[in-house]
């Protein structure tokens, strides 16, 4: 079977606290692991007060300790963010503490506006260093040099794995010369999707890794009926709605038809956005996942599940994990 991740990103829903985002984030970790997901992965975004995942590494070493088997990682670090450094000791420290479980994903965004990211203490131009960053940093888990004169410890020796993050080309193009793994964000950037795919397998040199490993990241709201998971996805078509219209907050509440609270022209907008999903019952959930997996051919699925109620967020991902065994199933 194709494996299958998940993403979270400690969505705090409306009418609750970022402890209780955290605490869900702990439950749906231990709820993936259960029903054999490969990898969950957090991202790193800042100053905003709907998502608790800002302190990346430290909620992933919380999941880590709260899981057995499952890896966890980083999807991602925006790395123009950091210091190379900072990053190898953070990551190094988790990899030294849960051995060949903890994941890199490098981002190239700052995951915030321009104001926060100069609160982060670092300056306009670090997203031009990217490209030396990433390589910096991996070289920070190799092994040290003799007279190597800035060491990460922890860090050095761990060899944690890196993944290029992107929704764009560029991430596509700069994956394929390094010989890394690459995951696309299609979950809610999908336009370059295509060419992005074809870029990175067409152009890959081996490197890091010997064969390109492509990941798609895809949005799945799954419940018993239609009806209910076209409800509970109205509370991320919300929150995309209000992002881009310059409103963030919370995760709101669902809304019975999305029509109600959003005009016709913003509806338009983020099914675009959300279009790489599988929405609906368990059959039609199937199709979608298994429409996804023929077209786009990945080596691996992310899956996004944002909604307001935990509980129906982690039978959605049974509901997933289910039909993605059905596909395997029938294709044996």
């Amino acid at each position: 079977m194709i494996p299958a991740s998940v993403l979270d990103l400690s969505t705090v829903p409306e009418g609750g606290t970022v402890r209780d985002a955290l605490n869900n984030t702990l439950d749906l970790a231990r709820h993936v692991e259960r029903l054999g997901y490969h990898r969950f992965w957090l991202a790193e975004h800042h100053n905003m007060v709907g998502i608790a995942s800002a302190a990346t590494s430290v909620v992933i070493g919380q999941v880590a300790a709260a899981t057995s088997k499952i890896r966890v990682g980083a999807g991602g670090v925006m790395l123009p963010n950091h210091s190379p450094l900072v990053i190898a000791e953070q990551f190094g420290t988790l990899a030294t503490l849960f051995p060949d479980r903890i994941d890199l994903g490098l981002g190239r965004a700052p995951g915030s506006d321009q104001i926060t990211a100069m609160a982060l203490r670092r300056n306009h131009a670090s997203s031009d260093r990217f490209p030396e960053d990433v390589v910096e940093l991996i070289g920070l888990f190799q092994e040290a040099s003799e007279g190597q004169p800035v060491r990460a410890v922890p860090g050095e020796g761990t060899h944690v794995p890196v993944w290029i993050l992107g929704s764009s080309l560029y991430g596509a193009q700069f994956a394929a010369h390094l010989g890394l793994p690459y995951a696309f964000a299609s979950h809610f950037a999908p336009d370059a999707l295509e060419q992005a795919v074809e870029i990175y397998r067409d152009r890959f040199q081996p490197g890091i890794t010997d064969a390109p490993r492509f990941m798609l990241a895809a949005n799945v709201w799954a419940a018993e009926t239609e009806a209910e998971a076209l409800r509970l996805k109205t509370s991320q078509q919300q929150a995309f709605i209000n992002l881009r219209s310059g409103r963030p907050g919370k995760l709101p509440r669902p809304v019975d038809d999305i029509h109600e609270v959003a005009d016709a022209r913003h509806v338009a907008m983020v099914e675009q956005a959300l279009s790489v999903s599988a929405t609906g019952d368990p059959a039609q959930v199937s199709a979608g996942l298994s429409r996804l997996i023929e077209r786009y051919r990945p080596d691996e699925l992310i899956l996004s599940s944002a909604m307001h109620d935990p509980e129906a967020r982690q039978k959605s991902y049974a509901i997933a994990m289910d039909a993605l065994r059905g596909l395997d199933a029938r294709a044996a």
